[in-house]
């Protein structure tokens, strides 16, 4: 058996044994590779960054002096915060949407955040 059967075997394995929210997880890093874009994992703070995924979660955070809606944005190997400062909704913003996102990382509360992000939503599947 060659090197390349063995492989194509053990990812053949793989797959069978791997829960929904494993392969989940590979299909959207490979998706963002294929765009160009950095992993979630591998962001920093202070790097101005280019990240595609889907969006977990979407919700408004009403504050007495500035409204924002956050939105998690999940690329198979961590979750990046999108904060929209002064918004309450925006349409295409909501949970299971792909989108590409750019911008700087910030670090709050241990996450990762980015303000205010430039971004583009992808066709519906």
């Amino acid at each position: 058996m060659t090197t390349e059967e063995r492989t194509g075997f053990r990812r053949f394995l793989n797959r069978l044994t791997a829960t929904d929210s494993e392969l989940d997880a590979e299909e959207l890093q490979r998706d963002s590779a294929k765009c160009g874009a950095v992993p979630a994992g591998d962001c920093r703070r202070g790097q101005v960054v280019s990240v595609s995924g889907r969006l977990r979660t979407v919700a408004y955070t009403p504050r007495t002096n500035l409204p924002t809606l956050e939105a998690d944005l999940y690329d198979g190997s961590d979750v990046v915060t999108l904060v929209f400062l002064g918004r309450r909704s925006i349409a295409g913003i909501e949970p299971g949407r792909q989108l590409t996102a750019r911008g700087r990382i910030a670090v709050r509360d241990d996450r990762k955040v980015i303000y205010n992000p430039y971004y583009e939503l992808e066709a519906p599947r």
